[in-house]
């Protein structure tokens, strides 16, 4: 589990607080990972709501509803797994089509034209990106 805000939020809990989630799925990325999660924050006195979905409350690991938490929990991996592989294969049928995510670049081939000539001259990096309304960073990734 390497999730540094979650980590963070962890330790900075204290008996008597409330780890609130948007979804059961939020609180780890496998079974074992929310059980451990939700069995150590009840061990140290903190309690655990889920804001949506099946488990919306608050949760109690005592009887009926640690059985039915337990199973919930088990139900929504398969389903972050689903998810992860549809948006896969939703992003690699959109690359096969030439279509890319992100943002568009700022930078098309008649400023990058112009920053190579400019830059061939000796203006700074600086001043070049000041002039073209561009971050540096932008100008070092396609200038090199």
């Amino acid at each position: 589990m390497c999730r540094p805000g979650l980590l963070s939020a962890l330790d900075y809990m204290r008996e008597g607080d409330t780890l609130c989630v948007w979804k059961l799925d939020r609180l780890g990325r496998s079974t074992k990972d929310v059980l451990t999660i939700a069995e150590d924050l009840h061990a140290r006195g903190i309690a655990l709501r889920i804001l949506t979905g099946t488990l919306a409350g608050n949760y109690s690991p005592k009887g009926e509803g640690k059985f039915f938490f337990t199973m919930m929990v088990a139900f929504a991996e398969p389903e972050r797994d689903m998810l992860v592989e549809r948006t896969r294969a939703g992003l690699d049928a959109a690359k096969a089509q030439g279509r890319t995510g992100g943002r568009p670049t700022v930078i098309t081939e008649d400023v990058l034209t112009v920053a190579k000539a400019r830059k061939a001259m000796g203006e700074s990096i600086t001043a070049l990106a000041k002039a073209l309304g561009v971050s540096r960073a932008t100008l070092y990734r396609h200038i090199g």
